[in-house]
């Protein structure tokens, strides 16, 4: 991973979760879950807007918005019961918010793999967290044509 392109808010997500045992990852995880922010009123009513992605084992939903200032936004839904979804949802909704277009695309794509959770969590779920960062990278450049 090309430490140079790693967002500091990432790096700092990334730091926290290297420095606790596989337990308390899991834990970690767990507290990023409760912390997936609400979808903001506008679009509460539109989940026409939303794009599934299929790669997760739950159903989750995301929303990329680039502002007028050119600053990216991910909106995410997951089920309060996919707790490990709603994670690694949170994880990237906090970690890339606030970013611009250029930031969030120069993400490496193997960031999921990078947080320590590769041995308590399936193959299958980090490439759910793969996925959602890939979607949201499209649709950066669908928005953006970058």
């Amino acid at each position: 991973m090309t430490e140079a392109a790693l967002p500091a808010q990432l790096a700092d997500i990334r730091e926290d979760f290297l420095a606790l045992e596989q337990p308390d990852r899991l834990q970690l995880l767990l507290e990023f879950s409760n912390e997936l922010p609400e979808l903001p009123e506008r679009y509460r009513d539109h989940p026409d807007l939303f794009e599934r992605v299929v790669e997760c084992q739950s159903p989750v939903f995301i929303f990329v918005e680039v502002d007028a200032e050119n600053t990216f936004h991910l909106y995410a839904t997951a089920p309060r019961e996919s707790p490990t979804t709603r994670g690694f949802a949170s994880i990237l909704v906090q970690g890339l918010d606030g970013l611009t277009p250029e930031q969030v695309l120069a993400v490496p794509d193997d960031y999921p793999q990078s947080i320590g959770l590769t041995q308590a969590v399936s193959p299958l779920r980090i490439r759910g967290m793969s996925a959602l960062l890939a979607r949201s990278k499209r649709q950066v450049r669908e928005r953006t044509g970058l």
